[in-house]
């Protein structure tokens, strides 16, 4: 249920791209020195924006630089790095850890429990470092595959659930901004997870594999789904534009009123072109 937030990339500036990129590069190398080589497979744009949108919100001191990696050896890749960017890298292990845990539960594919295996190996540091958000994750995560598993008929009850997880990741710590961000959260959640049901429709029917949808007795109905997504977006964004963001506020711009819906529609493309 990752790849949505994400920037559409053509219509950033050249300056905002070079930005982009190096807060998922910083994120990367933070993935690297925190979890392990292997972890970095895990990686989503998804983080970046966690991290951006931090980093616009509390403006911390930052580290740059330059340099080549094992995954980039020839060219080196600017990068920055700051708390956020690490914070951003513990969430995305974790979340990594959890949903290749799910799939193997789901499917029993061994690479998915490899890959749990790899990302849980520093799962107790990260838990140790953020209790309250990796709590949540585990909790939702097995709340969904409850209702997963109860035919659950009405996708609110999902897509709440994983609202209140992206809630609790864009929360880095309780001040006065934490309701803010728990409400965009709740609401980018919701707004992931139905994209996401509506996107795999056509194969989890195929598949007989669980969708909210399909559990309600719906047929297809792209024009139903969209005005969902337009009203998970609507609340994201109105509670997006209270905070007082001005670093990177033009690229976050175009994740949430661009990316978003760009990547929705190309990931149903896919979806298509794979029948």
């Amino acid at each position: 249920m990752f790849g949505y937030v994400t920037a559409s990339v053509r219509e950033l500036t050249k300056e905002q791209q070079n930005r982009y990129n190096a807060v998922y590069c910083g994120i990367c190398r933070q993935i690297r020195d925190r979890a392990n080589q292997l972890s970095r497979l895990g990686l989503s744009y998804d983080m970046a924006f966690l991290a951006l949108l931090l980093m616009s919100l509390y403006e911390p001191e930052e580290l740059s630089g330059d340099r080549a990696c094992a995954l980039h050896p020839i060219r080196p890749k600017k990068w920055v790095d700051n708390e956020f960017v690490q914070y951003a890298a513990d969430m995305n292990v974790a979340l990594a850890y959890y949903n290749s845990l799910d799939d193997w539960h789901d499917d029993k594919k061994l690479t998915a429990k490899l890959m749990a295996e790899a990302f849980g190996k520093n799962l107790a540091a990260i838990e140790a470092r953020f209790p309250r958000q990796c709590a949540a994750i585990s909790r939702c995560i097995h709340e969904l595959n409850e209702l997963e598993k109860a035919n659950c008929d009405n996708p609110d009850a999902p897509a709440n659930c994983f609202g209140a997880l992206m809630g609790e990741l864009l929360v880095y710590q309780e001040d006065l901004w934490a309701p803010i961000l728990r409400k965009m959260g709740m609401a980018l959640g919701r707004f992931i997870y139905l994209g996401d049901a509506a996107k795999d429709y056509r194969r989890d029917k195929k598949r007989k594999k669980y969708n909210p949808y399909i559990a309600m007795g719906i047929t297809e109905d792209p024009e139903r789904w969209r005005e969902y997504l337009v009203l998970a977006m609507a609340r994201c964004t109105e509670e997006f534009e209270k905070l007082p963001l001005v670093q990177d506020k033009a690229l976050l711009d175009n994740i949430l009123y661009s990316g978003v819906w760009l990547h929705f529609r190309q990931k149903k493309q896919e979806e298509r072109s794979d029948k």
